[in-house]
């Protein structure tokens, strides 16, 4: 690989954070699993440092997705505070709390909103940079895939319906 002194990764940043993925190992990772009801959900969450913040690398599958092109499936994508994906029968999910929030913010500015997975034949790919929290902030917290998508406004968290998918953040380099 060769470097162009006009394109340093300072100056473009995009380049930068692709070489990221390619070529490093993620430092903090989540497992994706769906609930009983979406058991084909399963993915991996990836989490690199990049300058003053973090790039997020989803890779999911077996999402639910429909014929309708004029109404894709789109979810709702977040980081709760809880530290596990337990729950009960009708809550799966229940352990895995509420929107990831340090601040007190209204919902969409809590540090755990994230832009929404959209699943093209049950497949959702992204790449996200973000510089609400830091790697010390969420691992051991867990991420959630919702049903619905998110609308960026209702309190306070979305309308965004049932939690899906989870995975438990952990620190990949240990």
């Amino acid at each position: 690989m060769t470097t162009n002194p006009n394109t340093d990764s300072y100056e473009n940043p995009g380049l930068s954070f692709l070489e990221t993925v390619l070529y490093q190992m993620p430092e903090a990772h989540a497992r994706i699993s769906g609930a009983p009801n979406f058991s084909s959900i399963s993915g991996i969450v990836r989490f690199y440092t990049v300058r003053n913040g973090i790039l997020v690398n989803a890779e999911i599958y077996g999402l639910p997705s429909g014929t309708n092109p004029c109404a894709p499936y789109i979810h709702g994508f977040h980081i709760h505070e809880g530290e596990s994906c337990t729950g009960t029968d009708t809550e799966p999910f229940a352990n895995a709390g509420t929107h990831f929030n340090p601040h007190s913010c209204q919902h969409p500015e809590h540090a755990g909103d994230m832009p929404p997975l959209f699943a093209s034949n049950g497949f959702a790919w992204m790449l996200y940079y973000t510089e609400r929290f830091s790697l010390s902030e969420i691992i051991g917290r867990t991420v959630i895939i919702h049903e619905n998508p998110d609308d960026f406004h209702t309190q306070p968290s979305g309308n965004s319906g049932a939690m899906i998918a989870c995975g438990v953040i952990t620190n990949s380099k240990q």
